[in-house]
């Protein structure tokens, strides 16, 4: 019985069915892992929730739990989740508009996002959606991560310098932080050097060390001992240690049309970020993630996290790099972690009090300035300038117009790029080159000639609605040009076509037959002949040609024309 139950376990939840057969050799290396893994969760997720418009123990809430499912149900054994820059970032950006942060409207229409969130992870999951996660290509990723990053340098440089910035986009905030620079809080400001330089040197003398941990506990230790509260030093206050406050969540009818928008949005980011974190480690330690049961798993998480009054989450790359550093061996580590972090909530809350706002928002712009990657914007340029202009668009999109507007721009962009690609694709025209066999494109190969009276013509594309008059045109044009006797359309390119594309080769094989020119089609020629045919187009009613390759049309032209100047192909 078991074992009848155990591949159907291993598919709902992975990282249970593994747990299972757990070696206790491991558990060293996990608690290890999962103790380095917390020390890097715990500052970030109370930084992260800050820029999300929330309190500190809400970026908690939103680890604990979403940790500990995404260990049994995800697919990567090594992924660590919770709150992310990125996600936090669209979070604001689409909560403040609708409600003042820390309010109680903020935490319904928040938890209400993530659910949503959650119901559309889970509802790709069930209709096996994980392609998804390829709309969003590497220049959106890379315009989005270096938008994001100058979103959060402009919305956390204030708190840095003790300022209280005025205006709710990056570029208001620049301008407010242009006007009050000369009246910096010299307290405040000193402390946020302080904690870039013990973030700084600790990336630099011990780079798998936790950083964010040393720089805060080194913060709270200066809150403590200069009573830098006194100094009019912002700090956290004291972190509540029991359950949280219970909200329920709330969905006006008359916010479906921001709310629903957002968690798809969401969906498809914390998805693709996950994936992208989660592929790479997998390819490097040698086993496969399977992004349908991603989608279930973040969708599980991200209900965990609405459950404990947390918001949205996501695959952490930082997280997960100091796991797989610190040699975790199992899904355990996640479990260790939350664990960690769980009793940090419950006994250091006084202590996590006196941490200073400036230092959190510190810890935001080193965090973004490791966003920045001009790097991937130079292979862009290089590779090519348009998708480099998508990434920029994307870029300018987020900062001008906010994290949600500037992903539905790029992917607009991206989307009309890609169907002026298919609108009007590649051509090629086929000939043959003296003493070898096979074909060759003319615009490739100067050697090659077009056979006397044929002319070889491929179109890169399914014929479609929107490309079908492009492609009639194009093969007349040349025609006109050539005066073949024959035109052979290789159409191995010519996959699901649609029936305005059928249409348009009964069409063109009309006006090249009043011009006395055969047309042929080389390639695909059961599916071209069953599809034609269902169209009303049998070969019997338009005496098109069939042949199913290049060489055997060129094959019967010559022997139908018995053209014995050119040798035979075979």
């Amino acid at each position: 019985m078991a074992d009848a139950r155990r591949p159907w376990l291993a598919r709902l939840a992975p990282g249970l069915a593994e747990l299972q057969h757990y070696r206790r050799a491991w558990l060293r290396a996990d608690v290890q892992a999962g103790l380095s893994v917390a020390a890097v969760a715990l500052p970030i997720g109370i930084a992260y929730a800050q820029l999300a418009g929330f309190g500190p123990v809400v970026g908690l809430y939103s680890t604990v739990l979403p940790m500990i499912v995404y260990a049994l149900f995800g697919s990567s054994g090594q992924l660590i989740v919770g709150p992310d820059a990125a996600t936090c970032a669209m979070l604001g950006a689409t909560l403040m508009p609708l409600a003042a942060p820390g309010s109680d409207d903020y935490q319904a229409y928040a938890m209400s996002l993530t659910l949503i969130t959650g119901v559309l992870c889970l509802a790709a999951g069930r209709f096996r959606l994980g392609f998804l996660a390829d709309f969003l290509s590497r220049p959106i990723l890379v315009g989005l991560l270096n938008g994001v990053a100058i979103s959060i340098l402009a919305s956390q440089s204030g708190k840095v310098l003790g300022l209280a910035l005025k205006g709710s986009d990056t570029i208001g905030q620049v301008h407010s932080l242009l006007l009050q620079l000369p009246y910096l809080h010299l307290p405040t400001t000193l402390l946020s050097a302080g904690v870039f330089a013990a973030f700084f040197a600790v990336k630099l003398l011990w780079p798998r060390g936790p950083a964010a941990l040393v720089a805060l506990a080194g913060a709270t230790f200066a809150s403590w001992t200069l009573d830098l509260a006194g100094r009019g030093v912002a700090v956290i206050g004291a972190i509540p240690a029991g359950l949280p406050h219970w909200v329920s969540p709330s969905l006006p009818h008359q916010l479906l049309g921001t709310l629903v928008p957002a968690a798809g949005a969401l969906t498809l980011i914390t998805f693709s970020s996950g994936m992208l974190t989660s592929r790479s480690f997998a390819a490097r330690n040698g086993y496969h993630v399977d992004g349908n049961q991603e989608f279930f798993a973040l969708g599980l998480s991200h209900l965990a996290s609405a459950a404990c009054q947390g918001f949205a989450i996501s695959g952490s790359s930082s997280r997960t790099a100091v796991n797989d550093a610190a040699g975790g061996k199992s899904r355990l580590v996640s479990v260790v972690a939350a664990l960690a972090i769980l009793l940090a909530m419950l006994f250091f809350g006084d202590a996590l009090g006196l941490l200073p706002q400036a230092a959190l928002s510190a810890i935001l712009v080193a965090a973004a300035l490791s966003l920045i990657d001009l790097g991937g914007l130079r292979e862009l340029r290089h590779f090519s300038r348009s998708e480099h202009l998508i990434a920029l668009a994307t870029l300018v999109g987020v900062v001008l117009f906010g994290v949600m507007s500037g992903i539905l721009l790029a992917v607009t962009i991206a989307l009309l790029y890609f169907l002026s690609q298919v609108a009007r694709p590649a051509e090629q025209q086929f000939g043959r080159i003296d003493g070898r066999d096979g074909f060759y494109e003319l615009a490739h190969y100067p050697e090659a000639r077009a056979v006397p009276g044929l002319l070889i013509y491929r179109f890169e594309s399914p014929l479609t609605f929107f490309n079908a008059d492009y492609f009639r045109r194009r093969v007349l044009r040349l025609a006109g040009l050539q005066h073949p006797r024959w035109v052979v359309i290789d159409a191995i390119s010519m996959t699901k076509n649609d029936l305005t594309g059928f249409l348009a080769i009964d069409e063109l094989r009309r006006e090249l037959q009043h011009d006395g020119i055969q047309l042929v089609i080389a390639g695909r020629t059961p599916q071209l002949v069953k599809n034609m045919t269902r169209a009303g187009l049998s070969p019997e009613h338009t005496g098109i040609l069939y042949f199913p390759s290049r060489q055997a049309a060129l094959l019967a032209y010559r022997q139908r024309f018995d053209d014995a100047s050119h040798p035979s192909p075979l």
